[in-house]
């Protein structure tokens, strides 16, 4: 019995009552009271304990809530619903056994207990235990269809086990059953931008946090997102309204790091990285953030160590670290070392499309391979298997068939994987033409005239320009293998300093010599660090051939080289990768040849115009024909004095990022010359574009 204020006599059961009734009514110190009260008569009163633990998590008490439940518990009478908010309240905790044990019991006292199938369900999930994990949430269904925060957490187990079909699925369900449900949308949202469908992700993640504005992972899902879609602005924008109301939560600092990395904010990405670490050093997506910026900053050896400590580290970025570590020694050129580390990740994760796919460029594939019929495997599942594994098994596939000269395969598969990548994203080939066109019209001889006559300014940039896969990344090497030149590899840096001051070309016309000016400074400030104290630093962006006009006004003293090859054999080896960064154009043999014809049209454009002693144009077939007498041609354009190392390029050891890391480790070979005459038969909508007739 228990009195009140009013002398009102109550017995046990309904003090009791009255309290979940003001607990409801959000009275909690009056609910709490009554609880105390009924303790202090009967001592371990599972009810009382029960509902106190349920106040105390509310409260943010979780510690004092796993007290409360455990001595619920004890109770004999205590059923399986405190069994189960019990495993819920260890799982907040990150005690994964116990509360494996106590949503054990709860669904063996009540097999109809939904939320104890549930419960289990997320724990299981959460130790790895994904088959069963798959098996209680499919009872918790089963029992409650309707139930939407079932099938998220269903949802989450199927991405995690890899099929990526099944967990849309139920993301979607959950969603139509309860469309104002944060979570799910924030979850979709992870699942299509791991999939590359950046559009829909960044909608699904801003729905999220308009129905719940401080929900962290949507900020973040969103920001990953945006970097995924390359606009590394809206993604700190986001970042930013996050930092907000959780300025120092780990996973906001690696995102921004991540963001900053991308932009080539590098100083300042390494800050917010190593901060991250220094918050969590147990985390793995820290220090795996951490590998790539100093990957980007070429400290190579640092970020090997940071590869390997975030993939001994428990979290779901051990594979990619793997795969990360392998392939920055590649890049670095120690082969041996990346060919074990590749074996080393598939060891771990078997089957792993990112490995195989992720060794593919870097070895010669022969007929009976074992990885051609393990990637063949992987396109056999279909949609078990995540987008983004199938369309890097389909060019992984491409390229071994190519190698081993069964062209038919080759191009099924090529055909496949571009198909499929093509239809992840929005491109439009007619604005690409009128973009071209409003180029041409804007960069007329007369705005170079108002430059001044001086080539005053830095003279440390050397821009390479020209189409993907036409010859550049070989160029930079030559180049680079000089003691005064650093090749930087392809920097966004022209390309982001020229959309800070507007669209472009329109935000060209009325700017002033001191807004040609401030461009360049910006221009020199994210990229002088990369240059290591060298007289020239190349940037291999090939896309920057849009903005080559730009370079004179805001740069005059930078230099120019444009690289060209035979447009069908450049358009061929477009086709055949997948590129890592974005090259929308080259997913679709019309689209590409198209492209390839707008680039064609501007280069004539820039011919005309460009100051000649700061603009020169190398053709990678003579290249290849004269090595000797291309590369002295070169260096002299750069005013320094010969060197003969940059005729033994394939023996420098520089970082090369890009998609032809393994050619230019290569002595100079002609195989590459009018390749395409082979495969013709698979190339009628590429050559039809580029107005080319097959004999």
């Amino acid at each position: 019995m228990s009195t009140l204020p009013d002398q009102t006599i109550l017995t046990i059961a309904e003090a009791v009552s009255h309290a979940h009734a003001h607990w409801n009514a959000g009275r909690a110190d009056q609910a709490g009271q009554l609880c105390r009260q009924v303790l202090v008569v009967w001592p371990g009163h599972a009810d009382a304990l029960h509902l106190l633990g349920l106040m105390a998590l509310a409260q943010g008490q979780l510690d004092t809530a796993i007290t409360h439940l455990q001595q619920a518990c004890m109770d004999s009478r205590a059923p399986a619903i405190y069994f189960s908010n019990l495993a819920e309240m260890y799982r907040r905790k990150g005690l994964l056994a116990d509360g494996e044990a106590a949503a054990r019991q709860a669904v063996v006292m009540d097999p109809a207990q939904t939320s104890g199938w549930n419960n289990l369900g997320i724990l299981l999930q959460e130790a790895g235990k994904f088959a069963e994990s798959l098996d209680c949430l499919e009872r918790a269904i089963a029992l409650l269809p309707d139930w939407a925060q079932a099938h998220n957490n269903l949802a989450n187990t199927y991405r995690r086990l890899g099929s990526m079909d099944r967990a849309e699925q139920h993301y979607r369900q959950a969603l139509a059953l309860l469309p104002s449900y944060a979570e799910a949308h924030s979850n979709l949202a992870f699942l299509l931008s791991a999939q590359g469908i950046h559009d829909e992700a960044v909608a699904h993640a801003q729905q999220a946090i308009a129905i719940e504005p401080h929900f962290i992972d949507a900020y973040l899902n969103l920001a990953d997102a945006e970097i995924s879609r390359c606009r590394h602005d809206a993604a700190l924008r986001a970042l930013d309204l996050l930092s907000a109301f959780a300025p120092q939560h780990p996973a906001s600092l690696i995102a921004r790091a991540k963001a900053l990395n991308r932009s080539e904010r590098l100083d300042e990405a390494l800050g917010f990285a190593r901060q991250a670490v220094a918050l969590a050093p147990g985390n793995a997506e820290a220090h795996h953030t951490l590998a790539m910026v100093l990957q980007s900053l070429g400290q190579t050896e640092e970020a090997l160590a940071q590869f390997d400590q975030a993939a001994q580290l428990p979290g779901t970025v051990a594979e990619a670290a793997l795969v990360g570590r392998a392939v920055l020694l590649t890049e670095a050129g120690r082969n041996d070392e990346a060919g074990a580390a590749f074996e080393q990740a598939l060891k771990a994760f078997p089957r792993s499309v990112k490995v195989l796919a992720g060794r593919a460029d870097a070895r010669k594939f022969r007929a009976g391979d074992p990885d051609i019929g393990t990637l063949e495997d992987c396109v056999a599942e279909g949609e078990r298997r995540s987008l983004s594994d199938r369309i890097s098994a389909h060019f992984a596939l491409g390229k071994a068939y190519l190698d081993t000269g069964d062209a038919a395969r080759a191009f099924h598969h090529l055909d496949q994987g571009n198909r499929l990548k093509r239809a992840t994203f929005s491109y439009d080939a007619d604005a690409i033409s009128r973009w071209v066109s409003d180029i041409e019209k804007i960069f007329t001889p007369g705005l170079f005239e108002k430059a001044s006559d001086s080539h005053a300014g830095s003279a440390l940039p050397v821009f390479i320009i020209g189409m993907p896969r036409s010859g550049t990344t070989l160029i930079e090497q030559i180049l680079s293998s000089h003691s005064q030149v650093t090749g930087a590899g392809e920097l966004s840096a022209l390309r982001l300093v020229t959309e800070s001051a507007g669209a472009f070309p329109a935000s060209v016309v009325n700017m002033t010599e001191a807004d040609f000016a401030g461009l360049g400074q910006e221009y020199l400030q994210r990229t002088e660090v990369l240059a290591q104290g060298r007289a020239r630093l190349v940037d291999k962006m090939p896309g920057n051939f849009m903005y080559a006009g730009l370079i004179p006004r805001i740069l005059p003293g930078a230099r120019i080289i444009h690289a060209r090859r035979n447009p069908v054999d450049t358009c061929l080896s477009c086709y055949t990768k997948l590129f890592a960064g974005e090259q929308p154009f080259a997913y679709d043999q019309s689209e590409l040849g198209r492209f390839h014809s707008d680039y064609e049209r501007l280069m004539t454009h820039w011919r005309a115009v460009l100051p000649p002693d700061r603009f020169i144009e190398v053709d990678y077939e003579a290249v290849v024909d004269d090595l000797d007498g291309e590369a002295r041609r070169l260096i002299a354009f750069l005013g320094l004095p010969w060197e003969d190392a940059c005729l033994s390029f394939h023996d420098n050891r520089r970082v090369v990022r890009t998609a032809s890391v393994n050619q230019v480790r290569q002595r100079i070979y002609k195989t590459s010359k009018g390749r395409w005459h082979a495969y013709a038969a698979h190339l009628e909508p590429l050559l039809k574009a580029l107005e080319i007739d097959t004999p």
